[in-house]
């Protein structure tokens, strides 16, 4: 049974990159939002496997939106994306008790190997 995978990013091109990987293996992209308010919605309707998450984006951003969702979901499994990598944002992400960031421009290999990485840990949060 494929494991179902929730995009919240505003970038039409990265939602359609992440739904051709992922399709080509044991995922299924079930749903999309295009900011925050969105994606916490369809996360409480859809209940995904894996929630791929955008870190800037209009209205509330990534950092706010994970947030919610940990609030909601605390084992939730997210997967941060963003064309900002500094040490202030790997800060932030990790203060929110993720690990996981990829930068952008995704590289699939990268996608897929975290992805796995995170679906076969049960503690996706850091301790």
């Amino acid at each position: 049974m494929s494991k179902t995978i929730l995009v919240i990013d505003d970038s039409p091109f990265i939602t359609s990159q992440i739904t051709e990987l992922t399709q080509e293996h044991d995922y299924k992209v079930i749903g999309h939002a295009v900011n925050g308010e969105e994606g916490i919605q369809l996360f409480t309707e859809m209940k995904p496997d894996l929630t791929i998450l955008d870190i800037v984006m209009p209205g509330i951003d990534g950092m706010e939106t994970a947030a919610v969702l940990l609030k909601e979901k605390p084992n939730a499994k997210i997967l941060m994306l963003s064309s900002i990598c500094d040490s202030e944002t790997i800060e932030e992400v990790k203060s929110l008790g993720l690990k996981y960031l990829i930068p952008k421009p995704i590289e699939p290999d990268v996608l897929l190997a975290t992805m796995e990485m995170l679906m076969k840990n049960d503690h996706s949060k850091i301790s």
